[in-house]
């Protein structure tokens, strides 16, 4: 049996572009998606402190150290620029697997910089 269980956070990073008119996906600094271990084209789901809107996505690697958060195509009639999103994934795994598997989180700085990393 398989069971899903949080893998990996970016939590409480600014939206910088929404772009209703690109072909979908969020675009996130490419920092960011290694520091989360979040693989480019991998599904996350995206919450927005500012709205309550929750939604799933896939994932666009942004140029590195940039602080880009860029959502894309639809998703970007759920946010607006400056609003606060976590972006989470989860993954499969065996129950042994999730007793000792430790997520990734990322706690960004207010221009979406990485400043701490941890449990």
């Amino acid at each position: 049996m398989l069971i899903e269980i949080f893998k990996s956070k970016i939590h409480r990073v600014r939206v910088t572009q929404a772009d209703l008119n690109y072909v979908g996906s969020v675009t996130i600094d490419e920092e960011l998606l290694e520091a989360a271990n979040i693989f480019e084209g991998e599904k996350v789901q995206i919450v927005n402190n500012n709205n309550g809107e929750r939604f799933e996505t896939y994932t666009i690697k942004g140029e590195r150290g940039s602080g880009v958060v860029c959502l894309n195509g639809a998703a970007a009639r759920r946010v607006q620029v400056g609003d606060i999103v976590i972006i989470m994934a989860y993954a499969l795994m065996t129950p042994e697997e999730a007793r000792t598997f430790k997520p990734a989180t990322v706690f960004p700085d207010e221009n979406n910089r990485l400043v701490k990393n941890g449990r």
